[in-house]
């Protein structure tokens, strides 16, 4: 009988060690990816500044290579991550390369305190949702799709501001994508959550935990990228 009654509890127990090391290894390879993309802007700005410069300017075809790898992966990723996690964390460490030279280029418009502030900002908004996200009873379900819904239509409209470069509305649009991607974090990382729940054993762990990492990496980019947009406005202003 006590074999019995403590049998559902060794379980539970089993489960939830399971769980954390998966969310280690996810938020695990996601920090790496951070740093990666740290290192590489850095090495990008100082080291190979001038090789880098060069590149870009004697050859106008590397800005669309550098705005469409990333896609690529993205897609790549997310169709083999599961099925090959070694292959999948290695195009996860060349994207944050390849947004490390991104972040290279888009710095030398921006001063150094609105980076560090922009930085600080995005990591805590990113780690305050990462952990609602992953400790709250709440369904963010319909929040998240809600979210995703508003991206689109947010993307459709920088895309029209392009043409009509008006910085105030960029400024605003800044605003908009701070609240929309700080709900897609909490919503991803209660997403994959879940997913680790409902197919644990029957998928890759390590699989799942790079595609993860690579929707929270993007989520704290983006972040990232309108944080700066609105500290590097207040700056000029």
């Amino acid at each position: 009988m006590n074999n019995f009654s403590q049998e559902p509890e060794r379980r539970t127990i089993v489960d939830v060690t399971g769980l954390n090391r998966f969310l280690s290894r996810m938020y695990g390879m996601m920090t790496i990816a951070v740093l990666v993309s740290a290192l590489s802007a850095y090495l990008t700005m100082t080291v190979f500044r001038t090789q880098i410069l060069t590149l870009f300017s004697s050859n106008p075809a590397m800005t669309w290579i550098l705005l469409l790898v990333p896609l690529a992966l993205t897609f790549g990723i997310s169709f083999r991550a599961t099925r090959n996690p070694v292959a999948s964390f290695v195009m996860l460490m060349v994207m944050a390369i390849v947004y490390g030279v991104e972040f290279s280029l888009i710095a030398g418009a921006y001063t150094g305190r609105s980076i560090a502030s922009a930085f600080v900002a995005s990591s805590t908004v990113f780690i305050t949702m990462a952990v609602i996200g992953t400790t709250t009873k709440r369904n963010l379900n319909n929040l998240g799709s809600y979210a995703s819904a508003a991206l689109i239509g947010l993307i459709v409209a920088m895309l029209i501001n392009m043409f009509l470069r008006n910085p105030m509305v960029s400024y605003i649009f800044s605003f908009i994508a701070v609240i929309i991607f700080t709900i897609l974090t909490a919503w991803d990382a209660q997403r994959m959550k879940q997913i680790y729940e409902n197919y644990n054993g029957q998928v890759s762990v390590d699989g799942l935990a790079v595609a993860g990492a690579l929707a929270l990496y993007l989520d704290f980019v983006n972040l990232f990228l309108q944080f700066l947009q609105i500290f590097g406005f207040s700056d000029r202003n």
